[in-house]
């Protein structure tokens, strides 16, 4: 496991505990997918069915609702740690992926944007990571 820097060595702007919350709701709704009926399998514990979605599953809907709760700091981290888990920055870069953040989310909308990348979950906790942080370790 990676040191955990001090908090005097990098400010995310956003809780890990946030972060986490956010990457499993999203490796949750972006795991799932759409199935025709007649392919449902009988037993409700299948992999088939696990990966289908239902009307008490955490859904895309109660994602983007989440992220929009946020405040303008926290969905700025959240863009701008997926763009460095994409690799378009590195941790040296932060502060300018957060300004760049924050201008592409003057209108809003960082749910929906957020939502539309593809392993969108994947990428903020590779962002994490690139500060040597891990949310695997957040107590959820």
């Amino acid at each position: 496991m990676a040191n955990i820097p001090d908090d005097d060595d990098v400010d995310l702007g956003i809780s890990l505990e946030t972060v986490a919350t956010v990457v499993d709701h999203a490796r949750v709704v972006q795991g799932k997918e759409e199935t025709d009926p007649e392919q449902e399998d009988e037993d409700p514990d299948s992999e088939a069915a696990l990966l289908q979605d239902t009307d008490d599953d955490m859904t895309e809907e109660s994602l983007v609702d989440f992220v929009n709760g946020l405040n303008e700091d926290e969905q700025a981290s959240l863009i701008a740690l997926a763009w460095t888990g994409r690799g378009d920055y590195d941790a040296s870069e932060w502060a300018e992926a957060l300004r760049l953040a924050h201008e592409r989310n003057a209108g809003g909308g960082a749910g929906e944007y957020l939502v539309g990348m593809e392993l969108v979950g994947d990428l903020i906790a590779e962002g994490v990571a690139a500060f040597g942080l891990s949310i695997e370790d957040v107590e959820r």
